[in-house]
């Protein structure tokens, strides 16, 4: 793995391809259709449950009332949903090392 504190799609998609041996293209092929199901799972209102990893969730944000500074008014901001990400407690406990 590269020592920078980012990594890309292109990069995640070599290591694995590095590791298993599959051609990348099939691998990036299969890491865009896993994020292309977990998006419209969450858009249909369904939680994504990946054991030993964590779940994508849909919260709900309640309607609140903000601000506008400049033009001094306060706008309602509906209620909507919003993804999130919870990891599994062992992939907290790995990433605390």
């Amino acid at each position: 793995m590269q020592s920078n504190t980012e990594m890309t799609k292109a990069e995640i998609a070599s290591e694995i391809a590095k590791t298993t041996g599959i051609d990348k293209a099939a691998v990036v092929t299969v890491i865009e259709q896993f994020m292309t199901v977990v998006k419209d799972s969450l858009a249909h209102g369904e939680n994504v449950y990946l054991r030993g990893f964590g779940s994508f969730i849909v919260k709900q944000r309640a309607e609140k009332t903000a601000r506008n500074i400049s033009k001094n008014t306060t706008l309602v901001i509906p209620a909507h949903n919003i993804p999130a990400f919870k990891p599994a407690n062992c992939f907290k406990e790995e990433v605390a090392k």
